[in-house]
């Protein structure tokens, strides 16, 4: 068993479908080298994919951000996603998928001629966020986002990410909320809503930002609660003084931000509590999701 991960499931290794024990790439793999590659992350429950089609689209783009060919089309894909699925165990699972440029001699240009790219899928057992966690909300930090100006990239080479949800960890919080020269850009590994006076707002879709599946899925859930929304640059101050924080993320889902750099978030009456934007949010996404459960998307 490989260390932190529980059994051994089966993987998708450039072709060929192996153990995860067993699966390997070159120590010149330029994923390995240089973090060049991109990956995304795709929900499935009940053994069904959510939003695949945006899950991919996003993959697309961020592959031909970097100038990597596609090695699959949006078919091929799905095909490959569909089979991880049935080779794994869990009826929700968490499926990452990566490409890099693939194998060649170390230089920091790209290699010519091109070569073939690596292609790794996988699937971990997925635990949707606990009835602890959607209730009582999470403890946040504020911290400079200091990360490369390509956010809007899903690139591998997350150290900047890294170093924030570390940072966060060892101060006793879940997350951390990010700001460049004093304006929100997004978390450690999430999107972040801010909620005043019943209004939601979220940064702008920008290179500062990587806009996640659930930013649409959240637009399209206000619409149908008629909750107006705006996307615009948010200031630090606005968001020490919000009625309420949400984040979302795949694997987190929609959760509440109740306390951000020890201060309760909120206006008196909910103050360090899940608001009631986030309850209506919350019930919607549900809603959503025991519709795709269901087979009815």
């Amino acid at each position: 068993m490989i260390q932190g991960i529980q059994g051994n499931p089966t993987v998708y290794l450039n072709g060929d479908w192996v153990p995860l024990s067993e699966a390997k790439i070159s120590v010149l793999d330029r994923g390995f080298i240089f973090g060049d590659g991109i990956y995304e992350v795709v929900p499935a429950y009940s053994r069904r994919p959510f939003r695949l089609d945006s899950h991919l689209g996003r993959l697309e783009r961020s592959l031909a951000a970097i100038h990597i060919k596609p090695p699959l089309d949006a078919a091929q894909w799905s095909r490959l996603i569909a089979e991880l699925i049935e080779r794994n165990e869990g009826e929700d699972q968490f499926l990452y998928l990566q490409v890099t440029r693939g194998v060649a001699k170390r230089d920091h240009a790209f290699p010519k001629p091109e070569v073939q790219p690596t292609i790794f899928a996988m699937s971990t057992p997925f635990t949707p966020p606990t009835t602890q966690l959607r209730e009582e909300g999470i403890k946040v930090i504020s911290l400079p986002d200091e990360r490369w100006l390509h956010c809007d990239i899903k690139a591998t080479a997350l150290l900047g990410n890294v170093l924030a949800r570390q940072t966060a960890i060892e101060r006793g919080a879940t997350e951390a909320v990010l700001f460049r020269d004093g304006f929100l850009t997004e978390g450690a590994a999430c999107n972040i809503w801010m909620v005043k006076d019943g209004v939601l707002h979220a940064p702008l879709k920008n290179h500062l930002i990587l806009e996640g599946v659930r930013y649409g899925l959240m637009e399209d859930i206000a619409e149908a609660l008629h909750i107006p929304v705006q996307i615009r640059r948010i200031r630090q101050q606005e968001i020490t003084n919000a009625d309420e924080l949400l984040l979302t993320a795949a694997t987190k889902e929609v959760l509440p931000i109740v306390r951000m750099d020890q201060r309760p978030v909120g206006n008196p009456t909910h103050a360090g509590k899940p608001g009631p934007v986030y309850w209506q949010i919350r019930k919607a996404y549900d809603e959503v999701i025991g519709k795709l459960r269901a087979g009815q998307l």
